[in-house]
């Protein structure tokens, strides 16, 4: 079992490409399926969700090749199966995304009940009632979502909360459905807005993405495409509060600023310098951090994939600070192992109310889920001592690469498989 072996106290220093976004890369990837010529995507992350959709969709048919470890060719003429239906896709919660796709292409969908991080409810009603207001029938039987319809037909949805799940797939059929499609209350997160790019790089006719409103005029056929996927801001956000936490000067390059400004804003809050480029941000952390108040929103909110990461740092921070997680439910499973390594905190329902502590101690703790993971890697980092962070499969579930590029800012981490490994790598840094 791979486990993360960290040594603490090393402020990050240097420079760290962020890769493709995650969460675009996933939806765009099953958009790919709805043209029957060749697709050429560029700055696809290589991370274990990427490789199981790829894996799905060539099970299904769908010729993906490789060219180089970030870009893939698909093309999808040749698909001889609408059921989705394999033990690795059940454990991401992107494959619900190939409903949409192929709802829209071939009026019919089978796909495995979606798994992914276990950090609460995430319901596919707003999905199902987009599906059957375009006119589909939608049923679950034997584990699977299933949907068809005779003809999609456009028409008013509006979305009773934003789901940025429910707003990608109805976008992605309602493409392909006769007439126009207006959705209200749409989730306004730039991965919305790049999945819209990409389709319309296809041939869709959509507007008003990345607003709460978005109309769609549906198109009979996609024609093929070459298209760049956004930088991931959740990726960027964890490095900048690596920084903030080891008292680090980072500049994270290959971002798009206006996507991170409310992690920014939190980290000028909390104390941190930011200088801001075109292209990068950089992160200084020389004084002590303050204590401060955060709720996670939808975009351009406060990102619940951060939540974890400020609350590493705001238990290291003077005062009393208050997190409240509006999105999901089960998001503090976390505050337990950062206990062990000495912080401060208590969980009343959807709120951690922080005591700011002096310093973490290294501990033996395990990741709960992705985002969680990476913040207990950071608090590793900070700690007195080493920490041996377990299930790290949920982290390389989105960061590509992540102990390689901690390592290039100075950080004290490696993977190890056994005890034995683990005794080396201590005798190693002493």
């Amino acid at each position: 079992m791979e486990q993360y072996a960290i040594k603490g106290g090393n402020p990050l220093v240097g420079e760290v490409e962020i890769g493709g976004a995650k969460n675009a890369a996933l939806p765009i990837l099953a958009a790919s399926v709805m043209t029957d010529e060749t697709v050429y995507i560029d700055n696809i992350p290589d991370v274990r969700d990427t490789k199981v959709l790829t894996k799905a969709m060539q099970n299904i048919g769908v010729m993906v090749k490789h060219d180089g470890r970030h870009r893939v060719v698909i093309n999808a003429s040749q698909i001889h199966d609408l059921v989705v239906e394999d033990d690795y896709i059940k454990k991401i919660r992107a494959s619900y995304y190939l409903l949409g796709a192929l709802l829209g292409k071939y009026k019919r969908a089978e796909v495995a009940l979606p798994g992914g991080c276990d950090i609460g409810c995430r319901a596919i009603d707003q999905h199902i009632k987009g599906f059957k207001a375009l006119g589909a029938e939608v049923w679950i039987e034997h584990g699977l979502i299933k949907t068809k319809a005779e003809r999609l037909v456009g028409c008013n949805i509006y979305m009773d909360v934003v789901s940025v799940g429910a707003t990608i797939n109805v976008m992605m059929a309602a493409s392909m459905a006769e007439g126009q499609t207006t959705i209200e209350n749409a989730a306004k997160e730039p991965h919305v807005v790049d999945l819209a790019n990409f389709l319309n790089s296809m041939g869709a006719n959509i507007k008003g993405a990345g607003t709460d409103v978005i109309r769609i005029k549906g198109v009979k056929k996609f024609h093929g495409t070459e298209y760049t996927i956004i930088p991931d801001q959740i990726e960027a956000g964890t490095f900048m509060f690596a920084a903030a936490v080891t008292k680090g000067d980072v500049t994270v390059k290959n971002v798009i600023p206006k996507h991170l400004e409310s992690i920014s804003s939190k980290l000028l809050e909390i104390g941190c310098e930011i200088e801001e480029a075109d292209d990068c941000l950089r992160v200084v952390s020389s004084k002590p951090l303050n204590h401060t108040h955060v709720k996670t929103l939808p975009y351009p909110g406060f990102p619940t994939d951060m939540q974890p990461q400020i609350t590493v740092a705001l238990a290291l921070a003077g005062g009393t600070s208050i997190v409240t997680e509006s999105i999901f439910e089960n998001r503090f499973k976390y505050v337990d192992e950062l206990t062990r390594m000495g912080a401060n905190i208590k969980v009343e329902g959807n709120t951690a109310i922080i005591n700011g502590v002096p310093r973490y101690t290294g501990a033996s703790v395990s990741s709960p889920d992705l985002r969680a993971g990476a913040a207990l890697v950071l608090a590793g980092l900070a700690a007195e001592g080493i920490t041996v962070v377990d299930d790290i499969h949920y982290i390389e579930r989105g960061y590509e690469d992540f102990h390689l590029k901690l390592q290039s800012l100075g950080a004290q981490i490696e993977i190890v498989n056994s005890e034995r490994e683990l005794q080396k790598f201590k005798l190693k840094i002493g």
